[in-house]
C-alpha cells in the first residue's frame, strides 16, 4: 500500500498536507505533473533571476490557502462538508493546469481562439474520466450500470465549483475573485521569489477574517486594513513586476520568434521543401505546422494530448537549434533571445500610423537584407493595462458588527474609488536591437 497522506515543504508557507488519497492521485496525474515544467512568472526571471518557480508550486500554495480558509469559515458556522473541502481544493489545484509554456505566449501564437481557462476545463474533464476509469478497473466496477457509473466520478463537484454551477457560489469566489486564494498565493510566492517586498500580502490574516452573508464571501471589518494592503500590493506587482516593460519586451520578442516559426512551418508544408525542415520536438511541431482552432480541441483528442506535452524545455530547446537557421529573421530573433539581447522599449503617446510601421519595415529590411513584409517580425507594438478593483466583478464586501455589508471602494478611508478602477494603459514599441 502507498502512503498517500504526505508533507510537502514549501518555502513560503511552510509545510503542506496531502489530506486524502484523491488529491494525492490528482497531484500524480501527468497533466498536473507538466505543471513542474513551466514557470509561475514566464519570462520575468530575465529581470529578476530568483523567479523560477514553477506553476506546481503556486497550485500548491493555491490548495493550501484553500484548505485554510475552509477550516476559517467552518469555525464562523458556514456549513462545508468534508466532499466539498476535497473538491475546492482539487478546483483551486486545478485552475491554472491549462497554462502553457511561459504562461500566455502560446494563447497569442500557436493556437487561435483558445484561453488557457478553456484547456483548463478539458484537462480537468480528462483527468476526471481517467480517475474514474482508473478506480473502476483497481475495483473491478466493469459492470456497473452506466447510470451509476456516471454519478461516481471523483471530480464532479470540483468541476461544478470551477464552472460556478455548484449551488454554493462562495466556494467559486475562493477560487476566482477579487479576493481568492490565487491571488493570496501568486502575491506571497511571486514576491518572495522575486524580492519585490511590496507584493507581501498578509494571507493568514485575510483567511482568518473570511465570512460568508447570503451566499456571498465578505470579509469582517477589523480585516479591512489587510484588505486595503492586499489590493495596494496586487497594483504595485503588477507594474513592477507582471508588467515589467523587459518583461514585457521579452514575451513580445518571444511572440515574434514563434509567430516567425509558424510562418516558415507553413511555407516548408505548402511547398514541401524537407531541406528547410525546422528543428522542434513532436508537439511543438503539431502547433507550428498546423492551424490549431478551439475546435480541434476535445476531452479525447490529439491537440489537448500533444498540448499537455509543451512546456517552456520544448520552446527553449527550438529557440536554441533555430539560432542556427537558414532565415536570417528567425536565426537573428533566436540569438538575440537567447542571448538575452531583448528587444528595445520605448513608451508612445499615440499609436504608429501605417506610415510610420512602413518606416519601420524599410529600416530593418535594408539593415539585414530582408524583404519588408519579413521585417515585421522585428518590431511589436504593445498595450500594456491592468485595474486594482473592478465594480462590476464579484465586490469585496466588508461586513461590520451591525450585520451590513459594504463595498471596500465604500468602506475604505484610504482607497479612492476613482483610483481603484482607473485602468492605466501604457503603449510600447518593442522593436529588435540592430547593434546585436
Amino acid at each position: 500500500m502507498v502512503n498517500k497522506r504526505k508533507i510537502i515543504n514549501d518555502p513560503v508557507f511552510g509545510f503542506l498536507s496531502i489530506p486524502n488519497d484523491l488529491i494525492y492521485d490528482v497531484l500524480q496525474h501527468p497533466y498536473v505533473q507538466r505543471l513542474n515544467r513551466i514557470r509561475q512568472l514566464g519570462l520575468s526571471y530575465l529581470v529578476y533571476p530568483g523567479a523560477m518557480h514553477s506553476r506546481f508550486g503556486h497550485s500548491l500554495g493555491a490548495m493550501h490557502l484553500m484548505q485554510e480558509a475552509i477550516q476559517s469559515l467552518r469555525l464562523k458556522g458556514v456549513a462545508i462538508t468534508a466532499e466539498e473541502e476535497t473538491s475546492a481544493m482539487i478546483a483551486i489545484l486545478l485552475h491554472d493546469i491549462g497554462h502553457g509554456p511561459f504562461s500566455h505566449v502560446l494563447e497569442h501564437t500557436l493556437v487561435d481562439g483558445v484561453t488557457h481557462e478553456d484547456i483548463s476545463l478539458l484537462m480537468m474533464q480528462r483527468i476526471n474520466e481517467d480517475l474514474y476509469k482508473w478506480r473502476v478497473e483497481s475495483l473491478e466496477l466493469r459492470e456497473v450500470e452506466e447510470s451509476k457509473v456516471e454519478s461516481k466520478k471523483p471530480l464532479d463537484t470540483a468541476i461544478a465549483i470551477f464552472k460556478n454551477e455548484y449551488p454554493k457560489h462562495f466556494l467559486h469566489q475562493l477560487i476566482s475573485s477579487q479576493l481568492d486564494v490565487d491571488r493570496m498565493d501568486y502575491l506571497c510566492r511571486d514576491s518572495f521569489f522575486t524580492g519585490v517586498q511590496e507584493g507581501r500580502v498578509a494571507s493568514e490574516r485575510l483567511l482568518k477574517m473570511l465570512d460568508v452573508r447570503d451566499d456571498k464571501l465578505v470579509v469582517q471589518i477589523k480585516g479591512i486594513y489587510s484588505v486595503e494592503k492586499f489590493l495596494v500590493a496586487r497594483r504595485l506587482m503588477y507594474w513592477q513586476v507582471y508588467l515589467h516593460k523587459t518583461s514585457v519586451a521579452a514575451e513580445q520578442h518571444l511572440i515574434k520568434i514563434l509567430s516567425r516559426a509558424k510562418e516558415l512551418a507553413r511555407q516548408i508544408t505548402e511547398h514541401r521543401t524537407q531541406s528547410t525542415d525546422l528543428f522542434c520536438s513532436p508537439a511543438l511541431r503539431y502547433f507550428l505546422y498546423q492551424p490549431v482552432t478551439f475546435a480541434d480541441f476535445g476531452v479525447y483528442s490529439e491537440a489537448l494530448e500533444q498540448y499537455a506535452l509543451l512546456d517552456d524545455n520544448d520552446v527553449l530547446c527550438a529557440i536554441k537549434a533555430w539560432i542556427a537557421s537558414d532565415d536570417i529573421v528567425l536565426s537573428k530573433l533566436s540569438e538575440s533571445f537567447i542571448n538575452r539581447q531583448l528587444f528595445r522599449g520605448e513608451l508612445l503617446d499615440n499609436p504608429l500610423t501605417e506610415e510610420q510601421k512602413a518606416v519601420l519595415n524599410e529600416e530593418f529590411a535594408k539593415a539585414l537584407g530582408i524583404r519588408p513584409e519579413e521585417a515585421q517580425y522585428l518590431w511589436s507594438e504593445h498595450i500594456s493595462t491592468s485595474n486594482t478593483y473592478s465594480e462590476k466583478a464579484d465586490s469585496i464586501g466588508i461586513l461590520y458588527n451591525d450585520g451590513t455589508v459594504r463595498d471596500i471602494a465604500e468602506a475604505s478611508e484610504i482607497l479612492d474609488l476613482k483610483a481603484l478602477t482607473r485602468k492605466p494603459i501604457k503603449r510600447y514599441l518593442f522593436k529588435y536591437r540592430l547593434e546585436n
